[in-house]
């Protein structure tokens, strides 16, 4: 039986918003982007925690093991400074490291800075569940998840979200199936193999 929608977790790592000296702008920029995006219902959690490596590790786990989350997607604290520890708490919740993610949101933002090479966006599997680090920047979160397109529209760097609902897939058990998620190929266009393609009720 094929689940009706998808619960992704929304992490906003952040010391200044978590304690409300600015308002956080990670959450609303991934929700709008998700809600364009996807064609499958969403069941959103939300959440804006300190840059704190064991409270991001108990959120992650708490997303996963209890709330049930299949996506999880962080923003903010992926870079050099000594507070951003988004990674290592990422990597000590993981089952597996997908590295591909991380590359790739790296390749795109290269288009744009060179201090893109700075970032240490990572994305991981705990259990059923994907997790993927997102850049900070409201900008560069739309940039990295549906990639580049030139003028006509035509893609010229593919997004990381391309990839995720194929991921999903091959995270499916007998005993635990997962939602199977349709996008708006305007916004981005999913890519699995043809045998895995499965068509609309």
């Amino acid at each position: 039986m094929i689940k009706q929608f998808i619960k992704i977790g929304l992490v906003s790592i952040s010391d200044r918003a978590s304690s409300g000296v600015y308002e956080d702008k990670g959450i609303p920029t991934l929700k709008s982007w998700i809600d364009s995006a996807l064609i499958t219902p969403v069941e959103f959690v939300a959440r804006v925690i300190a840059d704190e490596q064991e409270e991001i590790e108990a959120m992650l786990i708490d997303l996963v093991d209890v709330e049930g989350c299949h996506l999880i997607l962080t923003t903010g604290g992926t870079g050099p400074a000594l507070r951003d520890v988004t990674p290592e708490a990422t990597l000590n919740v993981a089952d597996k490291e997908m590295p591909g993610f991380g590359e790739q949101m790296r390749q795109i933002s290269l288009n744009f800075v060179p201090t893109a090479i700075l970032s240490r966006q990572v994305a991981v599997i705990r259990k059923q569940c994907l997790i993927i680090n997102l850049p900070g920047q409201p900008k560069a979160i739309a940039q990295t998840l549906e990639g580049l397109k030139d003028e006509a529209g035509n893609i010229k760097v593919h997004g990381i979200f391309a990839a995720v609902p194929y991921c999903l897939d091959l995270l499916e058990t007998a005993e635990n199936p997962m939602p199977y998620l349709e996008t708006n190929e305007a916004i981005v266009n999913a890519f699995r193999p043809k045998s895995a393609i499965k068509k609309s009720a």
